[in-house]
């Protein structure tokens, strides 16, 4: 039997109503310690809303527990960066100047041909690697990844996915990400909440390419609380 100290998040009962208007409804899951969790729903799903809810940004009913004083490491969506006049290490020495290199090095990218450069110059994948660079500069418990590569091609987009796996495994950090794409969640999350304002499903990522399950986890079907959060 699971114990409590193998997860670091337990959720229940979530709901988020924002200007009036119900965003997330009765919302519940629990992430273990260490593993993957990934996130999918159609556009307008509550998707990233259930982020800042986990962030403490929004006001919401229900409960959020966090394992003890997690540090939580968060990327965006997505960052205008063509208008800012600073260097990557300008950027990340906001941050923690201590680890410049090393936050770099761990997203794969060389710090003495990139670390001068301007934030507003880098592709799309060099980008979205300074900013999960960013998030994991101060050595968090939790990375919350918003469609961590969202501007990035096919290929960027699966080696960005591989590197968040060995990140996750080599430092066994929690990961809660959000995609849309079917494979990257079964190839690199080990479970998968699917949300349409409400919960559609909980449970293992290999199950997203159960057909039958195809309208339920994309919220293509009225809302049905098909899994509950296993654990005590």
């Amino acid at each position: 039997m699971d114990s409590r100290d193998d997860y670091v998040l337990r959720v229940s009962n979530l709901s988020v109503t924002l200007q009036d208007q119900p965003i997330l409804d009765d919302v519940s899951f629990n992430v273990k310690k260490g593993s993957i969790l990934a996130v999918v729903g159609p556009n307008g799903a509550g998707k990233t809303v259930l982020f800042r809810a986990l962030l403490n940004l929004v006001p919401h009913s229900g409960k959020i527990e966090w394992r003890g004083k997690a540090k939580i490491g968060y990327v965006p969506q997505s960052l205008s960066a063509s208008d800012v006049p600073i260097s990557v290490r300008e950027f990340l020495s906001l941050k923690n100047p201590s680890n410049v290199e090393g936050a770099l090095s761990s997203v794969g990218l060389d710090s003495k041909t990139i670390a001068e450069k301007r934030l507003g110059v880098l592709s799309g994948g060099q980008l979205r690697r300074v900013l999960i660079a960013w998030a994991i500069i101060d050595k968090p418990d939790v990375l919350l990844f918003d469609e961590p590569t969202t501007g990035v091609d096919l290929d960027s987009e699966e080696a960005i996915y591989r590197m968040l796996k060995d990140l996750a495994e080599k430092n066994g950090i929690t990961t809660i990400i959000i995609s849309h794409s079917v494979h990257i969640v079964s190839e690199y999350s080990d479970h998968m909440l699917a949300i349409n304002r409400c919960m559609n499903f909980f449970g293992e990522s290999k199950q997203i390419n159960d057909q039958s399950l195809q309208k339920v986890i994309y919220g293509e079907t009225e809302c049905k609380h098909d899994s509950t959060p296993t654990g005590d």
